[in-house]
């Protein structure tokens, strides 16, 4: 972690697609919280093998390894992603399996947006999904924008009801990165 005052986030979008709405969100959130916390989006998503328990050793893959270092070295983690056929993308799944034998997520503050055309199965998969790994999270750090493509366009402009939102769940994620779950009882 991080020992400065100012504190770095990685942020992971779950997108695969190079133009994606969700990554156009990270950018609009980086601009947004640019005076509480740095973002650095973490780009080798697809590089990253599908998950193999035999390839889960001491020595994993080089992409799994950077993976999981680039989320050491982070005091939080963003994740923006849509949902794809009522669930998690699979690409963003499978980068989270690899973190559950080696922990990075665990008590580590995360701040989850699921920005899709509904969204709401996705969101509640991964909001288990990051509770299970003990990632923490607040209510006030988990964001779902049903019909994104009507409220952020690809310059990442977003329709004020929904900056209001981003803005909100920013403020709620600086104090969590700030001020770190004590109690697991906390977490929801």
């Amino acid at each position: 972690m991080n020992n400065t005052s100012r504190k770095t986030v990685i942020a992971i979008c779950g997108s695969t697609k190079a133009a994606s709405t969700n990554l156009s969100l990270i950018k609009a959130v980086t601009a947004l919280a640019k005076d509480q916390f740095n973002i650095t989006l973490f780009d080798g998503l697809t590089d990253i093998p599908h998950f193999n328990p035999d390839l889960d050793t001491e020595t994993p893959p080089a992409t799994v390894t950077n993976f999981r270092q680039a989320l050491r070295n982070a005091d939080g983690i963003l994740i923006c992603t849509p949902e794809y056929a009522m669930g998690v993308p699979g690409t963003l799944k499978n980068a989270i399996d690899w973190t559950v034998s080696s922990m990075e997520f665990s008590h580590k503050p995360v701040a989850l947006i699921t920005a899709s055309s509904l969204g709401e199965k996705g969101h509640a998969s991964l909001i288990e999904t990051l509770k299970v790994i003990e990632s923490d999270m607040l209510p006030e750090t988990q964001l779902l924008i049903s019909f994104i493509r009507t409220k952020v366009n690809s310059e990442g402009i977003m329709h004020e009801p929904t900056k209001l939102q981003v803005m909100q769940l920013i403020d709620a994620f600086y104090g969590l990165l700030n001020n770190p779950i004590v109690d697991s009882q906390q977490v929801q």
